[in-house]
């Protein structure tokens, strides 16, 4: 569900016409509803009240400190996979003692930052890690906290580049050599297991895949019990998907009512990681039509949104419906919308069926809120676009178009090299 609607013959975000925000903030743009956030969060936090819970957002999703904010003060942990990403948390006010930190690869560095800030755990993802973490805490004089993220050997049935939980994935730890990397981590020093994590993918839209894994963690879960090892929170990971286009995926409340009887005997506290099932059809990305083109075989329409602005379709060959901003009775063609980047591979839609337009007008890219922004980037030196809240009536800019100087700001030219 969102709040993105028709009303008098124009798109409009939530009670604000979106041309209005157009005409003050320009194209390309990003818009969210403060609404269908607030709305989403409180879907999770109702499916999973009979049981102790953290819901732990995905920061990769949207990081922008706006949105973390909203969390915040709702309450809300983070799952983090990366320094910046635990500086954006703290900075937006999120609790420590609600973060946990995934990744395969966590540096000296971040491993230290996290230590200092006592965040709630690391989900250990190899033995090397484990090591290393060990070593840091007792450079620090501290005690790490850490779950093990164990690899569930379990197909999501998702695009092979977000599945994370098959045995071929770089994540997590073999569940046949779960147990002996767990007594591993009891046996050092400074190291506290308190935690079981796994996370199996993304834009999952069945529950099978969840139960599936769970079960299989759950099973070793009640392994540990006869080692000495009381396992404080079982981390069920995030990935429930959204509708793009005709997907089903279940709602929180249908995720629940499965998994909830499986961990309601279970002494531990669940951690819930979802990440675009919250922002994902919370935001939309705006465009202007620059031009329209006819050749022998293909329409194109032309926008000022590219693939550095929004780069799913062109990773992923991702669908997102495109709407005009202000539709009309115009009769529908068959189009490829492209940007302006220099690349074949730039584009929003191949093949799409749309409403005829022309230079001048705008398009909507709907459900745009995750891994929008967050994997945007400066590609063909282009600003990275502006990025705004809405709330009813009521409206703020929170992030600054980027401008020309912003792309050189910390680059150097060695004239002594020159």
């Amino acid at each position: 569900m969102h709040f993105f609607s028709h009303k008098k013959g124009e798109l409009y975000a939530e009670d604000v016409p979106v041309k209005e925000l157009i005409n003050k903030f320009g194209t390309p743009l990003y818009i969210y509803s403060y609404g269908t956030l607030i709305r989403h969060i409180r879907a999770y936090e109702e499916a999973f009240c009979e049981v102790p819970h953290i819901i732990c957002y995905a920061v990769k999703a949207n990081s922008n400190l706006a949105i973390l904010r909203i969390f915040a003060e709702l309450g809300i942990g983070a799952d983090i996979v990366s320094g910046g990403e635990l500086f954006r948390a703290l900075k937006a006010g999120i609790k420590p003692y609600k973060i946990v930190f995934a990744g395969v690869g966590k540096t000296d560095e971040e491993i230290e930052y996290a230590l200092k800030n006592n965040i709630l755990m690391f989900n250990v993802e190899s033995e090397a890690e484990l090591h290393k973490i060990n070593e840091k805490a007792k450079n620090l004089k501290k005690v790490a906290s850490v779950a093990l993220r164990v690899n569930p050997d379990i197909d999501p049935k998702t695009h092979k580049y977000i599945a994370t939980g098959l045995k071929s994935s770089k994540f997590g730890i073999p569940i046949e050599k779960a147990l002996d990397y767990y007594k591993l981590a009891k046996s050092m020093k400074n190291i506290k297991v308190i935690g079981i994590h796994k996370h199996i993918g993304s834009q999952i839209t069945e529950t099978s895949a969840y139960v599936e894994a769970l079960n299989k963690i759950l099973s070793l879960y009640d392994q540990l019990a006869n080692y000495d090892m009381e396992i404080e929170y079982i981390d069920i990971g995030g990935g429930l998907g959204i509708t793009y286009r005709d997907e089903e995926p279940p709602h929180p409340k249908e995720l629940a009512d499965v998994l909830i009887p499986l961990v309601k005997n279970k002494k531990g506290k669940l951690i819930i990681e979802p990440g675009r099932s919250i922002v994902g059809n919370a935001g939309i990305l705006v465009t202007k039509v620059l031009y329209t083109k006819e050749t022998e075989q293909k329409n194109f329409i032309i926008v000022d949104a590219g693939m550095n602005d929004l780069i799913r379709p062109t990773l992923y060959g991702s669908y997102h419906e495109i709407q005009p901003v202000t539709p009309g009775k115009k009769e529908k063609i068959v189009a490829d919308i492209v940007g302006p980047i220099c690349e074949s591979g730039d584009f929003l839609a191949k093949d799409r069926e749309i409403e005829k337009v022309s230079a001048g007008e705008y398009l909507a890219v709907m459900s745009a809120g995750a891994y929008g922004f967050s994997m945007s980037s400066n590609y063909n030196s282009r600003p990275r676009v502006a990025e705004v809240l809405v709330k009813g009536d009521q409206y703020a800019l929170i992030r600054k178009r980027e401008t020309y100087k912003d792309l050189i700001r910390n680059e150097i030219v060695p004239e002594e090299l020159l």
